[in-house]
């Protein structure tokens, strides 16, 4: 089964995904491609405000009138249409999708010391999403925090490119505490990153690994 809930799953680019199954599900979408066949969707989850994560612009190409919008406190404000606020802890359900918020934030990534680019005051989300019977874990942007050994999931999208996030070690250490089935690198190649951090998260980390 999982691996058919895979075939569903497809990497935008970045940290954006779309997952199209009973429900179809956007992560963090950005730079959506013009040419690109998109469906319109259910839900669209926002991580938090930065451009690179919050794009007024890609949510409303992906939005229809009955999309529900859920997005952090900070990214909120800039998203029209059903806009749902969740802060890490909360939980919500729409239709049949469980979305659950969690924290992402850093804990060794400074824009200047003591000023880390995601702070944990910011409460910025990575949310645990159950669609169509699996469990997805969409980290956000993130350390390796001890706030993951509490999150239990088949799929872990997990951002690996160092700079802003996880390097593609810490995100190995991680992916251990989690023991997801499948794990996913992403959050390389655009803003900081290159696919060699996905091939060195893998040898890692070893089968796991689904690199898309």
């Amino acid at each position: 089964m999982l691996d058919k809930w895979l075939e569903k799953l497809r990497w935008l680019g970045h940290d954006s995904f779309v997952y199209g199954g009973s429900a179809v599900v956007y992560f963090d979408p950005w730079q959506l491609k013009a040419e690109e066949d998109l469906p319109v969707a259910d839900i669209v989850l926002v991580s938090h405000e930065h451009g690179d994560h919050c794009s007024p612009d890609d949510v409303a190409r992906v939005s229809g009138p009955n999309t529900v919008v859920v997005a952090s406190q900070t990214a909120a404000p800039q998203l029209q249409g059903d806009v749902r606020v969740m802060c890490p802890g909360d939980e919500l359900t729409i239709g049949n999708v469980v979305v659950r918020a969690v924290p992402a934030y850093n804990v060794n990534k400074f824009r200047s010391p003591g000023n880390p680019f995601h702070p944990q005051g910011a409460l910025h989300n990575g949310y645990v999403v159950t669609v169509d019977d699996v469990c997805v874990y969409f980290a956000g942007d993130t350390d390796h925090i001890p706030e993951m050994a509490q999150v239990s999931c088949d799929v872990a999208l997990l951002p690996v490119s160092g700079t802003y996030v996880m390097t593609a070690d810490e995100a190995a250490e991680a992916a251990q505490v989690i023991q997801p089935t499948v794990a996913v690198p992403m959050h390389y190649g655009v803003v900081a990153g290159t696919p060699d951090d996905a091939l060195r998260f893998q040898e890692l980390c070893g089968g796991t690994v689904k690199i898309y």
